[in-house]
């Protein structure tokens, strides 16, 4: 029999959740100009799970999940349809508690920079070096910090320069436990860096004076199921920044309010993690117990809280369509949780690439 942790597999990030006020608005601008283009399914229930996070009621929602076929995790795009979102209740600065930064990967860094460069964004850094590593940051129109990164490693050709979801930068109050935490529960157990220093590409986005701690962690295991060649690698970037307390971004907010409201990892042996989570001290706070639907896809998925309270999730995925019409569907329930999908069912997704606004 196999040892508990031989039954888990992690396959990468599946989306980052962001919590918007208009959910087609949001999709149309990461489509346009990010290369965003596939629509996974647009769903509107009622988040009768959730109600942890959202004040002890349930709130009717809309949700979009979009990837980018060039390889990467996707965006899913949450939005209240009974409720108006909060923004955050002070300005968010590096190091406060939460995701502070989206990573986006792209294969040709300078061609997303002068794309970017046409839209008057509130800001846009120069493309800097860190780490060997290009990169620059922007705000979204909805004022969302993201970080572009140059990264070769692409699933499939295309044409969009910018890519999907490499990771993201979380602001942490003690970077050794949640180094500890993401080693032990999820694997990111490769420091790549361990910094304590003030950084010029930060300065684009505070105050250059401001001292951090800055940790990049990614993982040494390879083996990945399922959509894990799409996902490709992953990787969290953890930040503290030096005498200062920081504030929780979600504090006096709900959980689907704006902005980043949940880092979402694809897995499968969802039974195993949860048994292996709580051993940790970590148990999973949210779970549909078994296959939740959302109308075109279904899988089971769960949350935890890191030692931060910043929320994970995680998806084990049962079905995902390909032409809801015929009826045909990636069945991946009764799938050896070691073997990717072959690449060209993958492609066959491209069905559901969306040329114009929703």
């Amino acid at each position: 029999m196999r040892e508990l942790t031989d039954e888990i597999t992690l396959n990468g990030i599946q989306q980052i959740g962001i919590g918007v006020q208009d959910a087609n608005k949001v999709f149309n601008w990461y489509r346009r100009n990010i290369g965003f283009n596939l629509l996974v399914f647009k769903d509107e229930a009622t988040a009768s799970l959730m109600t942890k996070y959202t004040g002890g009621k349930a709130w009717d929602r809309k949700a979009l999940l979009s990837l980018n076929l060039a390889g990467g995790g996707g965006l899913e795009i949450w939005q209240y349809t009974n409720r108006n979102p909060i923004p955050p209740l002070e300005s968010i600065n590096l190091g406060d508690l939460g995701i502070n930064i989206l990573k986006l990967k792209s294969k040709n860094i300078t061609s997303v920079h002068k794309k970017l460069q046409t839209l008057n964004l509130n800001l846009l850094s120069p493309i800097s070096t860190f780490d060997n590593q290009e990169h620059f940051f922007f705000k979204d129109p909805w004022d969302n910090l993201v970080q572009i990164v140059a990264c070769t490693t692409n699933f499939t050709e295309s044409d969009e320069d910018c890519g999907g979801v490499l990771g993201v930068t979380l602001g942490v109050s003690d970077i050794d436990t949640s180094i500890t935490f993401y080693k032990n529960l999820l694997g990111f157990d490769t420091v790549v860096y361990n910094e304590n220093n003030t950084f010029e590409d930060f300065s684009f986005v505070e105050n250059q004076e401001n001292k951090y701690r800055r940790t990049l962690l990614r993982r040494s295991e390879t083996k990945v199921g399922g959509f894990g060649t799409l996902l490709g690698p992953c990787e969290i970037e953890l930040i503290q920044k030096e005498n200062t307390t920081p504030k929780k971004i979600y504090a006096n907010r709900y959980w689907g309010d704006l902005g980043y409201i949940h880092l979402c990892f694809d897995v499968s042996g969802m039974k195993a993690l949860g048994e292996k989570a709580k051993k940790l001290n970590h148990p999973f706070t949210v779970d549909s117990s078994s296959s939740f639907d959302m109308g075109e896809a279904a899988g089971h998925f769960s949350y935890i809280e890191d030692p931060d309270g910043t929320l994970l999730e995680f998806v084990e995925t049962h079905k995902v369509p390909i032409l809801k019409k015929l009826g045909l569907f990636i069945n991946l329930k009764k799938r050896d949780q070691h073997k990717p999908l072959p690449n060209w069912l993958i492609k066959l997704m491209r069905i559901h690439r969306v040329k114009k606004d929703l």
